[in-house]
C-alpha cells in the first residue's frame, strides 16, 4: 500500500513537472501578455512541494518505529509540517528527526500530538 502511495505521488509530482515545462512553449489558439509566468511558477512550486512530501512520507514509512503510524505531511517551501497522532513523546521526536534528515527540508513543524496515556 506504501509503495502505491508512493508511486502515485510521485506520478503526480512527474506530472505536474511536465506541465509546468508546457507552459514555456507556445501555446495554440491564444495569444497573452503576462501572467503565464506567476501560473507557471506556482506549479513548480507544487510540483516542488510535492515531491518533497513524498520524499518525507517515505522516509517515515522507511523508518521501522514510524511505518505503522499514520502521519500527514504537508509542505510549503522547505518547510514540512507533520500532523496527527502519534502512541509517545519519543516517536513524535523521532518522526521530527526523520523529517529534518531529508533533503530539502529546512524546517520541520511538529503539530504531532501524543495520545494520553501512551
Amino acid at each position: 500500500m506504501k509503495a502505491l502511495v508512493f508511486a502515485l505521488s510521485t506520478a503526480l509530482a512527474l506530472a505536474l513537472a511536465a506541465c509546468s515545462s508546457n507552459q514555456n512553449g507556445k501555446s495554440s489558439g491564444s495569444s497573452s501578455s503576462g501572467g503565464t509566468g506567476s501560473t507557471s511558477d506556482q506549479i513548480k512550486q507544487d510540483a516542488k512541494d510535492a515531491t518533497l512530501t513524498t520524499k518525507v512520507k517515505s522516509a517515515l514509512a522507511a523508518d521501522v518505529g514510524l511505518s505503522t503510524l499514520k502521519i500527514d505531511v504537508d509542505s510549503a517551501g522547505s518547510t514540512v509540517t507533520l500532523k496527527g497522532t502519534v502512541d509517545s513523546a519519543d516517536k513524535k521526536q523521532r518522526a521530527e528527526e526523520v523529517a529534518r534528515k531529508v533533503d530539502g527540508v529546512a524546517t520541520v513543524r511538529n503539530q504531532l500530538q501524543v495520545k494520553a496515556g501512551g
